[in-house]
């Protein structure tokens, strides 16, 4: 799966084709909780104010609600068999203190690893097609530091070792990919939630941006050839940060000004949804989001998900 960048086609056969390997690869890992499985969980921080009122409060909340989230869903063993090799794929894109909410949540990130080696992972790698270089970003954005104690491998992308690959796409046929991500065996989605200048914002799918190269074509019709990477990528589990989030001057960011503290975490198997919920959080009028909620559209016509998250009967939990 891939590199870096974020952007009208009926459900076929390709769609179902995704939907199937998805629930394959879903029913080869430990099985879900007794029952209906919980698709969608939103963990929101419901302790005291003054516990997310400073960088070492939110830190703490921060790692405890991405933990609350994906036990929601039935655990990480949900996702990960044991000797799996597990691709965690933040948003680490921007040279940005936590606090400026550029890049996703270190504590997040870490949460994450832990848990992915305590459901049995052989390895677990942290990267991202960053646009700053990565050197200044991983660092700034505390995930280096957060991840190499649990003994996670961080991995700066090497930009003569994406391939061509043939992805099938109804808009875009061919994609330089990072091959180390398209070959390990789960690629764990870890967006933040932010304002974008051109596509209102970026989350769950835009986030995908992050393991290809060459954006050109996406400026030409960015709803479908994000769709197509999408799809591409078959999304299996996306964890949603918006313990913070960017509202406005994104994707860079770098006001204080502009951060919310939102204090949730999500988590889910369906990102169309998850991004519906982020948009929300998200908290900018209609008017304001309209390119990112046509993306959308465009992708549950596609069959990628649904646009109304209540649909999923998302687990509400509350960590105090």
């Amino acid at each position: 799966m891939c590199k870096y960048t974020r952007r009208d086609f009926v459900v076929s056969s390709a769609a179902t084709g995704l939907l199937l390997l998805q629930s394959q690869r879903l029913a080869a890992a430990d099985p879900a909780p007794a029952g209906k499985p919980v698709n969608m969980t939103i963990a929101r921080w419901k302790g005291a104010a003054q516990a997310a009122a400073t960088n070492e409060g939110i830190a703490k909340v921060a790692g405890q609600l991405a933990k609350e989230a994906i036990e929601g869903l039935g655990g990480m063993k949900r996702f990960v068999k044991r000797g799996d090799v597990v691709w965690v794929k933040p948003n680490i894109g921007w040279d940005r203190k936590p606090e400026q909410a550029g890049n996703t949540n270190p504590e997040v990130v870490a949460a994450i690893v832990k848990m992915c080696f305590d459901a049995g992972a052989k390895t677990v790698k942290v990267g991202d097609n960053s646009v700053n270089p990565a050197v200044r970003t991983y660092a700034a954005s505390g995930i280096a530091e957060a991840v190499k104690p649990l003994g996670a491998e961080l991995v700066y992308l090497d930009k003569d070792r994406y391939k061509q690959v043939d992805i099938k796409g109804e808009r875009v046929k061919l994609m330089l990919l990072y091959p180390d991500i398209i070959d390990c065996d789960l690629v764990i989605n870890v967006p933040i939630v932010k304002h974008h200048v051109l596509s209102n914002a970026t989350m769950a799918m835009k986030n995908y941006m992050g393991v290809m190269d060459n954006r050109a074509p996406f400026h030409q019709d960015f709803s479908a050839c994000l769709t197509d990477l999408t799809r591409f990528m078959k999304p299996q589990l996306t964890v949603l940060d918006a313990v913070r989030v960017l509202t406005a001057h994104g994707p860079t960011g770098g006001r204080l000004e502009d951060v919310a503290v939102r204090g949730t975490v999500a988590a889910g198997v369906d990102i169309v949804a998850l991004d519906a919920l982020g948009l929300e959080l998200l908290g900018n009028p209609p008017a304001a989001t309209r390119k990112a909620a046509a993306i959308l559209k465009y992708a549950e016509k596609a069959g990628l998900g649904k646009v109304d998250y209540h649909a999923l009967a998302p687990k509400e939990i509350s960590v105090a």
